[in-house]
């Protein structure tokens, strides 16, 4: 049997072990507790926890139900970053239980993440340009008008020495329409000259510069006649048949060489004219070339086609091929009466007696135009004696011509130069033995003065033998409406 000092000895002993073991269960449970409470404690609002930056989440596995708008970084727009955040919250898909709040309902879902806030998108520049417009009227000039549309001096020289072509912008004219076409910092995009409905001067802004071009607008052709009777004047039936102006004055030049227009007409004479009209977009712009006439005049029938070679040479010709034009001009000015005709006696009224008159006067007011009669050389250009100013001209085959009582020469008609037929030489006037303005016009063959309006004119040169096929092939269709005309305008005549 123990004493009473072992027994109690080992009663202690066995109290300190018991009391060591309920120490350490209730640590335990205080830990786990604590740990329960630190670590594991569920989730019962939106507030995230601060955490050191050592122990920080990644950025994909924070709270999906938190709302993060996108800072664009530099370089980047914010349209680009705002792109970049919505496919990452999009691919995310919450899987935490959701408490709503006092402002939402229990019948919310709460798996799906809200969608970020609206932004403004970035403005986008677009292309927009002004177009400035300018009618060019009397006085203008180029530097005048681009100061006005707030274009430098420096640019418009960059422009004309731009190219050879962009340097016949500087002619312009009254009536044109000039359009400038600036982007929205006033920098010039391209720039049009429009001469007429047809014709126009394009020039574009370029990397190296500027690049120009000219533009025609393509034109519908079509064929128009028109007939008449002679009952006073040409002009006015030809205005009454509704032929244009300048067709009037080409029916006169085409048959200028065989009819004197001033003296020849009679009432009754007649006229068939077939001729062009060109369109655009169905609106007549101009009257083209006379394609074939006819004209009876005295009983005496003329015609007259037009050919155009495979060379581009545009001329008129008889049905037979023979050409139209004289070697000479009958009358070389446009006169408004013959004041003195050819004779070998007439009273002279500056000297009072009688000499012969060897050429044909044409009066006319001062400063006409006076035009060579044929091709040739000028011999003679100055004062001789009661001629006054004077032109001689001489041609092949010993023909010559002379112009006298002239205000002024031609600038282009100098001495020894050469002349084609129709060039303007002088303007009439009345220098030397002269009492009035006029034309005195003489011709001569080998030195033999003829009366001009009477000498048989030498024609020009025939329709060459390697055309001819061609010439008949062009303008028989044009013959055969002519036949069908005249016998129209003969019917309405009965």
């Amino acid at each position: 049997m123990k004493d009473f000092k072992t027994y109690s000895s080992g009663r202690r002993n066995t109290g300190r072990k018991l009391l060591k073991i309920i120490l350490l269960v209730v640590f335990a449970l205080v830990a786990a507790g604590l740990y329960l409470f630190i670590f594991e404690r569920p989730v019962i609002n939106e507030t995230v926890q601060p955490q050191p930056p050592s122990q920080a989440p990644n950025q994909d596995q924070q709270d999906p139900d938190r709302i993060t708008v996108p800072l664009a970084l530099p370089g980047q727009s914010q349209e680009e970053s705002s792109r970049v955040s919505n496919q990452r919250t999009d691919q995310r898909i919450s899987t935490t239980p959701h408490e709503p709040s006092n402002n939402e309902t229990e019948q919310q879902p709460a798996t799906i993440s809200p969608s970020p806030p609206e932004l403004n998108p970035a403005p986008t520049l677009t292309n927009a340009t002004e177009t400035i417009s300018h009618v060019i009227a009397p006085g203008d000039t180029l530097s005048t008008i681009f100061d006005e549309m707030g274009l430098s001096a420096t640019l418009l020289h960059q422009i004309i020495h731009s190219s050879k072509t962009a340097k016949s912008l500087t002619d312009i004219r009254p009536g044109e329409i000039l359009r400038v076409e600036l982007d929205q910092k006033k920098n010039l995009q391209s720039l049009i000259l429009e001469r007429d409905k047809v014709h126009s001067l394009h020039i574009q802004a370029a990397d190296s510069g500027f690049s120009s071009s000219k533009l025609t607008k393509e034109l519908e052709k079509r064929t128009a006649h028109a007939q008449g009777l002679i009952e006073n004047s040409l002009y006015i039936s030809a205005k009454q048949a509704g032929l244009p102006e300048t067709t009037i004055m080409e029916l006169a030049e085409i048959f200028g060489w065989d009819i004197d227009f001033a003296l020849e007409i009679r009432s009754g004479d007649s006229f068939t004219v077939i001729y062009e009209e060109e369109f655009l977009d169905g609106e007549k712009i101009r009257t083209g070339p006379i394609l074939a006439a006819e004209f009876i005049n005295q009983g005496r029938s003329y015609r007259a086609v037009r050919y155009v070679d495979k060379t581009g040479k545009a001329d008129y010709y008889t049905p037979d091929g023979q050409s139209m034009r004289k070697a000479f001009l009958r009358a070389p000015v446009d006169f408004r009466r013959i004041s003195s005709r050819f004779t070998t006696e007439r009273w002279h009224p500056v000297l009072g007696k009688k000499r012969p008159h060897r050429g044909v006067d044409y009066a006319a007011n001062t400063g006409t135009p006076i035009k060579a009669a044929g091709d040739g050389k000028i011999i003679h250009r100055s004062r001789k004696g009661g001629y006054g100013r004077t032109v001689i001209i001489q041609h092949a085959h010993g023909y010559s011509t002379l112009y006298a009582h002239l205000s002024s020469y031609a600038r282009q008609a100098r001495l020894g130069s050469q002349i084609k037929q129709g060039q303007i030489i002088g303007y009439v006037g009345q220098s030397g033995l002269a009492t009035g303005p006029h034309l005195h016009y003489e011709f001569r063959v080998n030195g033999v003065h003829r009366n001009p309006l009477t000498v048989k004119l030498p024609d020009a040169e025939p329709i060459a033998k390697k055309f001819r096929a061609d010439f008949l092939l062009q303008t028989q269709p044009l013959v055969t409406q002519l036949d069908t005309l005249n016998r129209m305008l003969v019917a309405d005549a009965r």
